[in-house]
């Protein structure tokens, strides 16, 4: 899976996992510049392992690998030669994405989270952010990558769009409330109102979504929040609302933060709430 946020410069954040005894699971984050490139991953290299070496042969591929250009895996060790580093393997990996988004034929300012990643996703990938860069006022992330960060599925899902991210400090969200929600059958018979915790759950669940952008593996954590201060609502949201959700973050020490929530229709404030929340394990 692959999560991108704005960043003034690239940034990969790769995440890998085998199970060999040389590699594992495997992490790394790298700022991409001529001469990190060059210092810390051009010189690691490909991999493969000796059982499928014979079948690539007889294909036609892997004509060229040898020891300095090429790592070969037994069941359990390396045939020949010496890692250059004991996470050579991962810095392989995010060598390859840069390669792959080199396609593009453009500069990404972005911080790209992959968590275990391939030529086939790192191309979709590709594609999607040069579909995205051309679209004029396009979503940041669509409910495709909503789903594949947050956990929440139907009826429980809050939150339809991701249209403005800010680096790691602001986010904006929508959510389309229409009559069709299953609470409306409740709350209330003839007097539909969305209920004023929802809105809080739809600021939340956006506000997750910029917490999980910014650490690895966020297939593999769940947001929990831990407080809700200041609560205020403002207005009733109706069938037909758009409700706008604005994120912003306060404070952020690793795994726990402090974010103020501000949701709005058309324009006007609906409801507001400052809110701690913790990543955790799946």
């Amino acid at each position: 899976t692959y999560v991108v946020a704005p960043a003034p410069a690239l940034r990969l954040t790769t995440t890998i996992e085998w199970p060999h005894p040389l590699i594992g699971r495997q992490s790394g984050s790298y700022d991409i510049t001529p001469e990190a490139f060059a210092r810390d991953l051009a010189p690691a290299r490909t991999f493969g392992f000796v059982r499928e070496a014979e079948a690539l042969r007889a294909r036609g591929l892997a004509q060229g690998a040898d020891l300095d250009s090429t790592l070969i895996l037994s069941d359990d060790g390396l045939v020949g030669g010496e890692l250059r580093w004991p996470d050579e393997f991962v810095r392989h990996k995010a060598g390859d994405i840069l390669g792959d988004l080199a396609l593009m034929g453009g500069r990404v300012e972005a911080h790209i989270v992959a968590s275990k990643p391939s030529h086939q996703g790192n191309i979709a990938l590709a594609r999607w952010l040069r579909r995205t860069g051309q679209r004029i006022g396009g979503v940041a992330m669509d409910i495709g990558r909503i789903l594949d960060v947050i956990p929440h599925r139907y009826p429980f899902l809050l939150v339809d769009r991701i249209i403005e991210v800010e680096g790691t400090t602001r986010i904006v969200g929508i959510k389309n409330v229409t009559i069709n929600e299953p609470f409306f059958q409740g709350h209330f018979p003839g007097h539909p109102i969305m209920p004023g915790v929802l809105i809080i759950e739809a600021m939340a669940q956006v506000g997750g979504m910029l917490l999980l952008g910014t650490i690895e593996d966020p297939d593999q954590k769940v947001v929990y929040f831990m407080s809700l201060d200041n609560v205020k609502f403002r207005r009733p949201v109706l069938p037909g609302d758009q409700l706008r959700c604005e994120l912003e973050m306060l404070q952020n020490r690793g795994r726990t933060c402090r974010m103020k929530g501000v949701a709005y229709v058309d324009g006007n404030i609906v409801a507001e709430a400052e809110m701690m929340a913790r990543v955790v394990d799946r």
